[in-house]
């Protein structure tokens, strides 16, 4: 029974890392066998990365992208960093590129006060509890990619203005825009600690 118990995915990260290094120095050498277990090894983390910043759209060809990416890039990998850290920030590049081509994307940025009435409220019969992941996919591409590097990926505002080519002052609005259009979207936080 104990070889069937789950392990915790903290208590395995040191040794998939170290797994992972190995896997990345003999797929760069060609390993073709070590790159399909750092693909097996990473996708679940790149796939949920990619979704949350692409509201799901493209998500599937965006992660495919990112492995390709990957193949091409592996030689570049150093060891400064830990090869998931170096993964992390490949897929959010990789997601970054689709978004500056992508112009129907790049269309449903708005400026103004109006993206606020964009959002339809919670219907009130439904559970108010989170409906996270849909609220997020209704944010526009913009405040959704800050929300998402800033608030779930924790990056600083100087480095996604880095990143995305904008200022921290912009970040930051648009942090706040995504904060307001969330909050708006769940609703009250009637039943919660704290909550008037």
């Amino acid at each position: 029974m104990e070889a069937l118990a789950l392990q915790s995915p903290i208590d395995s990260v040191p040794a998939a890392e170290s797994v992972s290094v190995s896997d990345a120095a003999q797929a760069a050498a060609g390993d073709v066998r070590a790159f399909e277990a750092l693909y097996r090894t990473h996708l679940p983390r790149v796939h949920s990365l990619v979704r949350r910043m692409t509201a799901g759209r493209d998500a599937d060809e965006l992660t495919q992208d990112v492995f390709v990416r990957l193949w091409q890039k592996l030689g570049t990998f150093r060891g400064d960093s830990s090869f998931t850290t170096w993964l992390h920030r490949l897929a959010v590049n990789v997601v970054i590129e689709r978004f500056r081509t992508d112009q129907v994307r790049r269309a449903r940025m708005h400026d103004g006060e109006d993206i606020f009435e964009m959002l339809a409220g919670p219907a009130q019969a439904r559970d108010l509890g989170m409906d996270f992941e849909g609220a997020l996919e209704k944010l526009p591409d913009g405040a959704r990619k800050i929300f998402v590097l800033h608030d779930v990926e924790g990056y600083k505002h100087h480095e996604i203005a880095t990143l995305l080519a904008i200022s921290a002052g912009t970040s930051k609005a648009q942090l706040h825009r995504a904060r307001m259009m969330l909050r708006k979207h769940l609703g009250p936080r009637t039943g919660r600690p704290g909550a008037r």
